[in-house]
């Protein structure tokens, strides 16, 4: 199988997780939200983000992982692989203990000045915060479970699991829902427990499927790989944690001045918008590991062609679905949790938005991952993630108003991110710039602008409701696949229209 339909494939098996995950999301969301009420949804945003913000330390440490994995497959080293998972789960284990403690003790500052929580919903934010605190540390000691099946791209059992997730998440809203007991606290608690089971069913497939996962420390023991896979980590751990302290910290920022309400307004933002991007995400997750064998088999020319490619389609994935939705925004919202709270609709824009130029450079940071050489693109992400809650805290305290939050997050955020990026792209991966603007960017940018701007003139022609909707959507799709035309080179455009044709094949039969 050529690594185009690999890539194909496993994004095939990852959408129809994300179909299905997507569903049971939205409905999930709508049942906690009427059942907590905004007040509380808001104060679990906050709290709760404290501790969820920790996903993207997940994420960080298994891209470290799976970029060794990935890198030792592409050098066919299956000893060596052996060895990477044996002190991935002793570094898990041990950033699981410390990240624990660190947790206890920054909740004494959480509770006690920092956050805007009403005084009578005080205990049940501690409940919250203490449950997640031990959700964490399961979730961190998954990680080297979750690079291994992206380093064999084992995409299939991946997106069993994700669905098994989203039905539990389920069946924990269905709880709060018929509960007589504090709905928040129910809440915290039962979403705490679903890490511990999830861990529990990759690491007995794993240990059942893969020779390299054999718990043996001392004899896989390796001091030079320890040396250089903790100095990997560890500068991908600080560029991470600043985008963690960065996005948590603006939060904390909007609530002291405003308070919970705003809170629940950009937990809504936040998490339609990552709904959206998982189906952008499913490629990328499929991606990833190809880009870091191309690179481990010192191929570099089709490592920069397949991120490159990853760009175009992982900004068109999220775009297909996001464009109509930035210009229904009002009535999607309706739909989906008939009251919200003020501001929602620009969050959710802006969100949006956001998450678009994000797109446009986002499997460059896989490209640099793969050369190994992370230390100055790790501290640039460090400082860029920081300075959004100085220069918000000035803002605010100078009056103005929340409707600033997204452009100074995007500028400082998006805009200076990307380009330290791109430098950082020349410098290590020989990757042309000038080429990246001409064939990626603009042509992105200026499609995006087009489409939407259909979407506005259609809008504008009929009164709010469901035809309007549906009529916005279809013209607004016919337009974003004549423009992806032009956007997508030959080679790309061949590897969709190989995509079409094998779902038309399956579908047949």
């Amino acid at each position: 199988m050529s690594t185009a339909q690999r890539v194909i494939k496993n994004t095939g098996f990852l959408h129809a997780k994300i179909g299905i995950s997507l569903f049971i999301t939205l409905y999930t969301t709508r049942l906690i939200f009427a059942s907590l009420g905004a007040s509380d949804f808001g104060i679990f945003n906050i709290v709760g983000g404290a501790i969820a913000m920790l996903g993207f330390l997940n994420v960080a440490m298994a891209s470290a992982s799976q970029r060794f994995m990935s890198y030792a497959e592409g050098e066919g080293h299956q000893e060596k692989q052996k060895q990477i998972f044996n002190i991935s789960i002793v570094l898990h284990f041990s950033i699981a203990v410390t990240v624990g403690i660190a947790l206890m003790l920054a909740g004494v500052f959480f509770f006690n000045g920092i956050l805007n929580i009403p005084a009578d919903r005080t205990y049940a934010a501690k409940i919250v915060y203490a449950s997640l605190i031990v959700s964490t540390m399961f979730s961190v000691m998954s990680v080297p479970y979750s690079a291994t099946l992206s380093a064999h791209e084992n995409m299939l059992y991946y997106s069993v699991v994700g669905v098994i997730e989203s039905v539990l998440k389920l069946a924990v809203a269905f709880a709060v829902v018929y509960t007589a007991s504090d709905r928040l606290i129910v809440y915290g608690i039962l979403m705490a427990v679903i890490p511990i089971i999830m861990l529990t069913v990759m690491l007995v497939y794993c240990h059942r499927r893969y020779a390299e996962c054999t718990l043996h420390p001392r004899r896989y023991w390796n001091r030079t790989l320890v040396k250089e896979m903790t100095s990997f980590a560890g500068w991908n751990l600080a560029g991470s944690l600043g985008s963690v302290v960065g996005n948590h910290g603006n939060g904390i920022v909007l609530n002291s001045f405003f308070g919970t309400m705003l809170n629940a307004a950009l937990g809504v933002a936040n998490q339609l918008s990552g709904m959206l991007m998982a189906l952008s995400g499913s490629m990328l997750k499929a991606l990833n590991p190809v880009i870091v064998k191309m690179e481990g088999a010192k191929d570099r020319r089709r490592m920069i062609e397949y991120s490159f490619t990853g760009c175009k389609l992982s900004y068109l994935l999220f775009a297909v679905f996001c464009l109509p939705c930035i210009v229904e925004t009002p009535f999607v919202l309706k739909i989906w949790l008939k009251d919200y709270p003020e501001w929602t609709v620009l969050f959710v824009r802006y969100q949006i938005v956001k998450t678009l130029l994000e797109q446009t450079a986002i499997v460059l940071n896989t490209s640099i991952n793969a050369t190994g050489k992370i230390k100055e693109v790790n501290i640039a992400n460090l400082v860029l993630n920081l300075l959004p809650m100085l220069a918000l805290y000035v803002a605010f305290s100078c009056g103005a108003t929340p409707r600033w939050y997204y452009p100074i997050v995007i500028f400082i955020m998006v805009v200076l991110t990307v380009g330290f990026r791109l430098y950082f792209c020349r410098k290590y991966c020989d990757m042309s710039i000038r080429y990246y603007m001409r064939h990626i960017l603009f042509p992105l940018v200026a499609g995006s602008v087009v489409i939407v701007g259909v979407g506005l003139t259609v809008r504008g022609l009929m009164p709010e409701s469901f035809l309007r909707l549906a009529i916005c959507c279809v013209v607004m799709t016919i337009v974003f696949f004549g423009a992806s035309f032009f956007i997508l080179n030959k080679s790309e455009r061949q590897i969709v229209t190989n995509f079409v044709q094998k779902i038309k094949s399956k579908v047949s039969r």
